[in-house]
């Protein structure tokens, strides 16, 4: 098993090792809206109506099971005001600051892949058109 900056071991230990590593990553990481909402909680604390804003088509079902989710990872924290309504804010942890590199890698793979994909669509597309 061979990828670009992977350990250079060829035996299925090692395979079966970098498999399992992946899939505790996808474990955590895993859902539609988890990294979204690392994204949008990392310019400062948010209450949940403007966390739900900001990710725009989402359900309030399915942030709150995220968020619950990314809580118990130690991704973000949950504080409750004692406010009339009660307020509740959810903010990034120091912790989940360790994801900056994976996040900025998939966007930038994001954006990559967009272009290429859309390139090779208007090359695919001036071809039936000749």
């Amino acid at each position: 098993f061979t990828m670009i900056n992977m350990p250079h071991e060829h035996n299925g230990e090692a395979c079966k090792a970098s498999i399992s590593a992946v899939r505790d990553t996808l474990y955590v990481l895993s859902g539609k809206w988890k990294l979204p909402i690392i994204i949008a909680l990392s310019n400062g604390p948010k209450r949940f109506k403007d966390l739900q804003r900001s990710l725009e088509d989402i359900t309030p079902k399915l942030p709150s099971k995220q968020l619950k989710e990314l809580e118990m990872n130690e991704f973000v924290t949950r504080t409750v005001y004692a406010t009339s309504p009660v307020t509740v804010e959810y903010e990034l942890t120091k912790y989940s600051q360790s994801l900056n590199k994976i996040i900025g890698e998939m966007r930038d793979w994001g954006l990559q892949h967009k272009k290429r994909i859309m390139a090779n669509n208007r090359k695919k597309a001036a071809e039936v058109l000749s």
